[in-house]
């Protein structure tokens, strides 16, 4: 389509249509802005088609000529034609524009047009696809005017137009028929009756013969049904009914069809549902359903007609009764639906999930009736595999469920998990079970593990609206069941009346203790109810609690309580020990309560937070919170005892914050988000009595000593629930339908991953391991072959046939001993790495964690002084974490560590003021950073250090006293707090030696220019080096870097108030005696020396704008002399910056810069130079040369007739061509004859025809 383009496009956006008429083209063209209307309709953008519709619709309404109207039908219609695909759509369109404005224009006038302009009989060949189109988007066009139906002749015309169409299905395919029912669905039935039908008999008498003729009747009897009535159509087809048991085979062919004809689209047909809508009007549903579809399309293999039976039943869902929800959901076409998500799980395979979750979203969305609602996810929360469901736990399509329906579809998940009815389910497994008892408890597992993980789901999906009770009533249930065994009924515990069918397996209650805590995560981040806001005040929800303000933890803990005092037995896990400790934090939680009802505070509610958790957690983790639970209470009762009191004598140490921490870090080695959320409340809350022994037991953590890097952490990897439970936290979902990956098996995915990572560092090492071990195995399999003489000797080459059948079964039983004996050795050294490769992550995702508490502590006690104890530290982390080698555990925790450097802490607006007693400290502090910093080798690790530097230099420095708002002197510039400015400056201007007298230095100006713009005071000191080394740096790079930073120290207000006067001259005089020098070296054409000239020249641009505006006595003769040697010793000709620089440097002296005047070089004055050849032509050499050429000088002899020219022309050529033939004879037979004429001749036209086809792309494109 887009080669014929550019053949086609002068029939449809010509700017000159009317040739016969020339005052009105004359008219016309003077207009352009209408002229460029119709090109912009044939634009790509689809915003500029748009705007040239609406543009043409209102130029026609302000300035209605006839010739100009005309000229638009005539420019319309022509383009409907056009042979790019997104313009005939915008010509459509402004032609229904135009009709739906201009009421007086006939319709059926312009239908004529349309068809006399494309009449397939007279059009060329090549252009009869483009007439095609051209009459369907006239007649669309007509369609969209909005007059079509007023009009019944016209609307018959139009009808005979797109049935004349219908058999062009190459081109055109089903557009014909689908314009027709758009026709259909506007026009009035007595117009239908009346007009079309007779035209429409043929193809309404004939329904199964295609698709689009199926469609055209079912619309036809939609739109028509008193037109249409039974007794009708038994006379048009022969039978009253469409979907009857005569046409089951039709309609299944049929039906096929159309599933292949949108294989490609991936859509639902309207056919089909149309079909399914006649089949519930006329009661013939059943038969439509069972015979077409499940006996019909389903036989087929799997491939279209599947999608298109599963699409049918997504998108029949709004249509069907609760009766026939329950039955389709668990027929044959849910069945294979089934089969279809088992088999779409490999990779490159289709998978329609997606449409189906769009269908049931859409269908909850809409509906209000809660039976269908129920009916619909049961259904499809029944089709599981082996026992495990096939839509996932965390299915988002039940958010538009009802609250009624919601209690429904719970109660019926705690019905199957109590009494699982397998039988009920619709299950798509198809391989055999080799026991069925285990195979139905392995079921009976699948099915609760999902079913508890589908409860957290629900809670957890906090777009679900759900009422509190429901949210309840499910917590209560995954704790009873997951944690407690009933003996007996209690009437206050109404779980414990329920029984379970199947008892309830070791791995089930894992899995529900692992969704249990799950749950307390999802309820801790539960929003409250908007019910619960007073007189509907805006104000920030509370994450966490009820209604009524109690936290859902809390209540949970009661239920537990009233558990444990009745008739129900805990788990085994839960012995004397863990009752003790449950009643001891029970009193501790009464405490606190009570204290929170006199007053809320924000350390007694994460307090009782942590209390709550803690003892949730010793249902599933006793033995490891038994300690932790007495030395927690102690700390707390301590934390309240020092609350109370207030006496100034008692100053000494708060020791309970220590350990207090020290319980914290215990509790973050724990696998829980939960957790991990929790104590970092409690620290926050903390965070004003923490102390230096407190925070350095934190880093203790970040950077453990060498001896207590393996066992200085409570990293808890023994307990497979802990793990599993901790990955279930951590990840953001979980695949509950694959049993095969356990958590074991993700830990071993872990540590497989990891081996990857390290497979380089540790190649050589286990290259000699394997060595050794090889050797080793090697004796030991030589001296069992030894005892058994099964060795062959030299002089005995047939060892092995003197053994007899004892000895060679003696001899296997040992050499299978050898091996089995290497081949655990060989696996408990893969085991005892990959244990320690897992310890490694362990201990890095705990430094994680750690790095939390860090962050709180530095964002709520940024003016603490124990804050800068955490400087080096993290500096030291960041050091020793960056590389582009390491992992991603070691690159999150670099991350972690610059972020909380950076933003933090160097970037903060609040930090220590009071540092009255620390200043020699930090003083050493900062000259250990300073130095190190020149240590490294990394220029990014060295910026955390400068930037650290600078820190502590704010630090020491404080806040000046505030004495007015215009007070700006250099006092208070000069004002630098408890800086040490001699030592301080001693430091740095070591630093900025090193930077200049260093090739490689890990510092950068960019640093030093940041000291200069904060520290005026420090700038001003260290100037002086800065000038020394314009001329003294190592390299040309070093020495321009000082020009900036002078430049930089320059141009800054407070050095200008610093050194006002005298010092500011002097400073002006070395600087321009070390430029005179710097300039007189800049003489050569280097990369580097150009960069230098150029900061050299601003730096001189600077300073005599200084001793302009300030006046300063400054002698600038030798400048300005060596300035003007540059000129001739320096080409400015690549680099337009350098030399504009210069110039405006000139300029200051009085040079201004030389026009030159640019004259075009004439080539014909230098014989060196020849001309340019030009591209795309046959060089003079190459070109054949004209022979017997009469030449005229007589210059009338131009001036001919074109029959006298035609016939010299046809002279000269025979003439040529008489002398070609001659010249061929002439030559010896032993030469080939040359190819080069036949190769010109064939080459020069079409070099011509090329250009002629630029010409036209160039013109017309």
């Amino acid at each position: 389509m887009d080669n014929m383009s550019e053949q086609s496009i002068e029939t449809s956006e010509a700017p000159e249509p009317i040739t016969g008429a020339p005052k009105p083209a004359g008219a016309l063209h003077q207009n352009r802005v209408f002229l460029d209307l119709f090109w912009d309709l044939a634009k790509p953008e689809q915003e500029v088609r748009l705007r040239a519709v609406d543009g043409l619709v209102q130029y026609l309404r302000d300035n209605s000529k006839g010739e100009e109207l005309e000229y638009t039908l005539k420019r319309l219609v022509d383009g409907l034609s056009h042979s790019r695909e997104t313009a005939r759509p915008a010509f459509s369109l402004a032609l229904g524009q135009v009709l739906s404005a201009f009421g007086d224009i006939s319709l059926l006038q312009t239908l004529d047009r349309i068809k006399d302009k494309h009449n397939l009989l007279t059009v060329k060949k090549k252009l009869q696809r483009n007439a095609m189109f051209g009459n369907v988007f006239g007649v669309l066009a007509l369609h969209q005017s909005g007059r079509l139906t007023q009009e019944p002749q016209a609307v018959l015309a139009c009808v005979q137009l797109l049935q004349s169409l219908t058999p062009h299905r190459q081109h055109l395919r089903d557009l014909p028929t689908n314009t027709m029912m758009d026709i259909l669905n506007q026009v009035e039935e007595e117009v239908f009756e009346q007009v079309l039908f007779t035209a429409l008999q043929s193809d309404l008498a004939t329904p199964f013969r295609t698709p689009e003729q199926l469609h055209l009747l079912l619309v036809a009897l939609q739109r028509f049904p008193h037109t249409l009535k039974p007794k009708k159509l038994k006379k048009l087809l022969g039978f009253s009914t469409i979907i009857n048991q005569d046409n089951v085979p039709r309609l299944t062919e049929l039906l096929k069809t159309v599933a292949n004809s949108v294989k490609k689209e991936q859509v639902l047909p309207p056919v089909m549902l149309d079909l399914l809508k006649l089949s519930l009007k006329e009661d013939t549903y059943q038969l439509f359903w069972t015979k077409v579809i499940s006996e019909g399309l389903l036989k087929e293999p799997p491939g279209p007609s599947h999608y298109l039976s599963f699409r049918l039943l997504g998108a029949a869902l709004p249509l069907l009764s609760e009766a026939q929800l329950k039955e389709v959901l668990r027929g044959d076409v849910m069945r294979q639906y089934g089969q279809h998500l088992v088999t779409s799980k490999k990779p490159g395979r289709f998978q329609l999930a997606p449409e189906m979750d769009t269908y049931v979203s859409s269908f909850l969305q809409g509906c209000e009736d809660v039976d269908r609602q129920t009916a619909v996810v049961l259904g499809f929360s029944a089709l599981c595999n082996q026992g495990c469901p096939m839509v996932p736990p965390s299915w988002r399509a039940v958010q538009h469920l009802h609250p009624p329906a919601l209690d429904a579809y719970v109660a019926w998940l705690r019905s199957m998990f109590l009494q699982p009815q397998l039988h009920t389910m619709l299950d798509v497994s198809t391989k055999k079970p080799k026991d069925e008892k285990e195979d139905r408890q392995g079921s009976v597992h699948r099915l609760r593990k999902w079913i508890g993980a589908r409860l957290v789901a629900l809670v957890d999906n906090q777009q679900l609206k759900k009422e509190e009770s429901t949210v309840m009533e499910v917590s209560r249930f995954l704790l009873f069941h997951a944690f407690f065994r009933p003996t007996a009924v209690c009437a206050e515990v109404p779980e414990s009346a329920e029984e379970l069918s199947v008892p309830l397996q070791d791995d089930t209650r894992a899995a529900l203790a692992n969704s249990f805590f799950s749950l307390l995560l999802s309820l801790h981040h539960l929003p409250q109810e908007q019910g619960s806001e007073e007189d509907g005040a805006p104000h920030r929800r509370q994450l966490g609690v009820r209604a009524d303000g109690s936290m859902w933890i809390s209540h949970l803990f009661d239920f537990a309580q009233k558990l444990l005092q009745q008739q129900v037995e805990p788990g085994p896990a839960f012995g004397p020990l863990q009752r003790e400790a449950w009643d001891s934090l029970l009193v501790s939680v009464s405490s606190l309560r009570k204290k929170m009802k006199k007053a809320q505070s924000p350390e007694n509610k994460a307090f009782l937070q942590l209390f709550l958790l803690v003892a949730m957690y010793l249902f599933k983790a006793p033995e490891e919170l038994l300690d932790i639970i007495c030395d927690l209470q102690s700390c707390v009762e301590r934390a309240q005892k020092k609350k109370r009191r207030s006496k100034p004598g008692e100053d000494q140490e708060p020791a309970w914050v220590e350990v207090l921490v020290e319980l914290l870090l215990s509790l973050l080695s724990q696998p829980s988000r939960h957790m991990r959320q929790v104590c970092k409340m409690v620290f926050s809350s903390v965070c004003p009595h923490v102390t230096q022994p407190a925070i350095s037991a934190i880093l203790k953590v970040l950077e453990p000593e060498p001896e207590e890097a393996d066992n200085g952490l409570l990293i808890t990897d023994d307990e497979p629930g802990l793990s599993r439970e901790g990955e279930e936290e951590e990840e953001e979902e979980e695949d509950v339908q694959d049993e095969g990956s356990d958590s074991d098996d993700a830990e071993e995915g872990d540590g497989d991953a990891d081996d990857d990572g390290d497979a380089d560092d540790d190649e050589d090492e286990n290259e000699e391991v394997q060595e050794e071990v090889d050797a080793e195995f090697r004796l030991r399999l030589m001296k069992v072959l030894e005892q058994q003489n099964a060795l062959a000797k030299e002089e005995d080459s047939s060892g092995e046939e003197d053994l007899d059948d004892d000895a060679m079964m003696k001899l296997d039983k040992n050499l299978a001993a050898v091996f089995s004996e290497q081949k655990k050795k060989t696996q408990a050294k893969k085991d005892e790495k990959s244990k320690v490769k897992k310890e490694k992550v362990l201990i890095r995702d705990f430094k994680i964690k750690v790095l939390d508490l860090v962050e709180v502590f530095v964002s709520r006690q940024s003016s603490s002084p124990l804050v800068l104890s955490l400087v080096q530290p993290l500096l030291t982390l960041i050091e020793r974490c960056m590389g582009s080698d390491r992992e991603l555990h070691e690159q999150d925790l670099l991350r972690r560590a610059a972020h909380i450097l950076r933003n933090e802490l160097f970037r903060a607006k609040v930090y220590c003021r009071s540092v009255e007693d620390r200043a020699p400290e930090l003083h050493e502090l900062m000259e250990t950073l300073l130095n190190k910093a020149l240590k490294l080798h990394d220029s990014s690790v060295a910026l955390y250090y400068f930037s650290a530097c600078l820190y502590l230099v704010k630090v020491l420095r404080g806040t000046a006293p505030s004495k007015g708002p215009d007070e700006y002197t250099a006092d208070s510039v000069r004002f630098m707090g408890h800086v040490d400015v001699l030592r301080v400056s001693s430091l740095f201007r070591a630093a900025l030696a090193s930077f200049f007298s260093r090739r490689r230095s890990p510092l950068t100006s960019q640093m030093f220019s940041d000291l200069f713009t904060r520290f005026p005071v420090l700038c001003v000191d260290l100037l002086d080096t800065a000038v020394q080394n314009i001329t003294a740096g190592v390299r040309e790079h070093q020495q321009g870097q000082a020009c900036v930073l002078v430049l930089r120290a320059l141009q800054s207000r407070e050095v200008q108030l610093l050194l006002s006067g005298e010092p500011l001259i002097q400073l002006c005089t070395r600087v321009t005696s070390e430029l005179v020098l710097s300039v007189q070296q800049c003489g050569s054409q280097q990369r580097a020396l150009k960069d230098k000239l150029q900061q050299v020249l601003e730096l001189c641009q600077c300073v005599l704008g200084h001793a302009h505006r300030l006046k300063l006595p400054l002698s600038l003769e030798l400048l300005q002399a060596s300035l003007q040697d540059l000129s001739s010793t320096t080409s400015f000709n690549k680099t337009g910056r350098l030399e504009d620089t210069y110039w405006a440097v000139m300029k200051r002296f009085g040079v201004m810069k030389p026009k030159i005047e640019k004259t075009k070089p004439n080539p014909a004055d230098d014989p060196k130079t020849a001309p340019k050849k030009k591209k795309g032509f046959l060089p003079e050499t190459k070109k054949r040369k004209k022979r017997n050429v009469l030449e005229t000088t007589d210059t009338t002899a131009n001036i001919q007739p074109k029959k006298a020219k035609k016939e010299d022309k046809k002279r000269d050529k025979k003439q040529m061509n008489k002398e070609a033939k001659n010249k061929a004879q002439k030559r010896p037979a032993e030469s080939a004859p040359s190819q080069d004429s036949p190769t010109k001749k064939t080459k020069l036209p079409q070099k011509k025809k090329k250009d002629k086809g630029k010409v036209l792309s160039q013109t017309h494109g």
